[in-house]
């Protein structure tokens, strides 16, 4: 990456001398993750640590998602970290440049960038069981590291579907999040493939340009309106100079999801009400009845993410904008053929289909402590011990793991839980390394604590309007488990992962292929009688409301 080491001033691999660097923690991934670990380790006086970055700038899937009308749908007030408000955002609902805005400005504003190397894709991690330490293996050379914090998001590798004659396409061809910016799509018949939440933002940004579009949908989605305005000039100095303002904003977006969450964990038919809202939204733009039929969905809203729009609906109205209600069978040349059978001849298709969330193409490239990829460990689903940490993978984390998704709020909060959580992870493993005991150790998860934990979640998962609402989601894996949101309120995640329970974990130790339990090392040591050495405090600002809390769900960029 173009930055350098926050410790040896290289720029990674040997630096010519034969000697790996090594670096006591290396975050993978700079998007609201990565960037956020990297500040916390900041916060907690731990400098000697590198953000390995694949591309060519910071921002995750707010760089890669630059398709036209690219926008969250969770307020911006609510949609940045507590610890960097901003109180300039130009509209309620930030577009992709704003947003990727401000991560750069994070990067700049905590002094991330000598810790950041772009260009530096991990090809391979490997656990070194004789010297409790992780081998990274990048596009910029090797290197070692004490803990793997892994913050690519399931927003990384966009999926998509292997369809026949495709490859013989003689047109344009382009995921949404691999937006080709020097073609040009006016005067262009256009399919467009998929109704997530990039299409409902494309379709109509895209429909007055092009010459015809047509949209493939197999499944239609639950719209709702989209409250979007510009935050006037007043709001924004008020949030400036009053910044109690500011906060009472944040806090009451967050409260008013926070009282939402039942009806999608628990009641799932108190949704009715909004499901009304929604058909009297599609019916104010679609006066077709057979369109109007297309375009209502048989499950229960809420099973897939509800979208927001209020463009979505009046461009499918337009004369020159074609629904097809069936998925994508195959290709003929440049004629594209539905599973109903209906053809369409383009010039060009864009794929909204979404992303390898529920497997992760990171997983098939770190190698645990029995010599097995996480994608073998999570081959029956994905697993981590409070969404963070895996079995047989030590000083491995994970950022928006499994189970941390959202249905209805900013994964922001998520985020900063999950950075508590990695934060009391490196002050235990600094207390026991310092302990009485000696040696450099290492933490494991404990299995019984992942299946424990896991088997908790998936037993709330079963109420839930995710699992029982009658769809087929991005939300389950190839089992239909839902591997992918939490089935509660974020106040509750920030409390579940405020602090490691060592209970749940065992120490390995340098030279012993033995495994004791970490709370019987803590307590023979004395842990947590004191702090870190050289921690910075808590933020006292990182409270539930302002905490945190997908880039997000996979829809938060659609």
């Amino acid at each position: 990456m173009g930055g350098t080491s926050g410790t040896t001033g290289g720029t990674g691999g040997t630096g010519g001398t034969g000697v790996r660097e090594h670096v006591r923690v290396a975050v993978i991934g700079s998007g609201f993750g990565g960037l956020g670990a990297a500040v916390r380790l900041r916060r907690e006086g731990i400098t000697d640590f590198v953000v390995l970055e694949r591309a060519d700038s910071v921002g995750g899937t707010w760089r890669d998602n630059s398709y036209p009308g690219c926008a969250c749908d969770v307020p911006s007030h609510l949609y940045s970290f507590s610890f960097a408000p901003n109180p300039d955002w130009p509209r309620t609902f930030s577009g992709q440049p704003a947003i990727r805005a401000y991560l750069e400005h994070v990067a700049d504003t905590f002094g991330l960038r000598p810790h950041i190397r772009l260009d530096t894709e991990v090809r391979m991690i490997r656990w070194d069981a004789d010297e409790l330490r992780w081998e990274i293996e990048t596009a910029a050379g090797e290197l070692t590291a004490d803990v793997i914090v892994s913050a690519t998001g399931p927003l990384s590798d966009p999926k998509t579907p292997e369809v026949p004659g495709l490859a013989e396409f003689p047109g344009k061809v382009f995921h949404s999040a691999r937006w080709d910016h020097d073609y040009d799509l006016r005067g262009k018949r256009v399919a467009m493939i998929g109704t997530g939440a990039s299409a409902i933002q494309i379709v109509p940004a895209i429909a007055p340009e092009v010459e015809r579009l047509t949209l493939f949908q197999r499944t239609p989605p639950w719209v709702m309106p989209r409250t979007d305005r510009a935050i006037t000039a007043v709001e924004r100095w008020l949030h400036r100079q009053l910044p109690f303002t500011r906060a009472a904003r944040r806090g009451m977006l967050w409260g008013l999801r926070e009282l939402q969450v039942s009806a999608f964990t628990k009641h799932p038919n108190r949704l009715g009400l909004i499901e009304s809202l929604a058909k009297a939204n599609m019916a104010r733009s679609i006066k077709d009845p057979a369109l109007r039929a297309k375009l209502t969905p048989s499950y229960r809203i809420g099973c897939k993410r509800i979208l927001l729009s209020s463009e979505y609906y009046p461009a499918l109205a337009r004369p020159d904008v074609d629904l097809v209600a069936s998925g994508l069978k195959e290709i003929r040349g440049s004629v594209l053929v539905a599973a109903d059978g209906t053809e369409t001849e383009v010039d060009a298709i864009i794929f909204g289909t979404g992303f390898h969330v529920t497997d992760m193409p990171i997983a098939e490239r770190v190698v645990g402590a029995e010599g097995q990829t996480l994608a073998d460990a999570w081959k029956d689903g994905m697993q981590a011990l409070r969404g963070a940490t895996a079995a047989g993978f030590p000083n491995w984390m994970t950022i928006i793991g499994p189970n941390t998704g959202l249905g209805n709020s900013s994964m922001i909060l998520m985020i900063e839980s999950q950075l508590n959580y990695m934060a009391d992870y490196l002050r235990q493993l600094a207390l026991l390394d310092g302990s009485s005991l000696g040696g450099r150790v290492a933490l494991g998860a404990r299995p019984s604590a992942v299946n424990r934990w896991n088997r908790q979640v998936q037993a709330r998962m079963e109420r839930t309007v995710w699992n029982s609402g009658g769809c087929t989601s991005w939300y389950l894996d190839a089992q239909g488990r839902n591997t992918t949101v939490w089935p509660g309120t974020t106040g509750e995640f920030r409390r579940e992962t405020r602090s490691v329970d060592l209970a749940e974990y065992e120490v390995l130790r340098v030279g012993e292929r033995e495994r004791v339990p970490a709370v019987a090392v803590a307590a023979a040591a004395g842990a947590g009688a004191a702090p870190l050495p050289g921690a910075l405090p808590p933020d006292p600002r990182a409270s539930h409301a302002g905490g945190a809390g997908v880039a997000g769900t996979a829809e938060d960029v659609a």
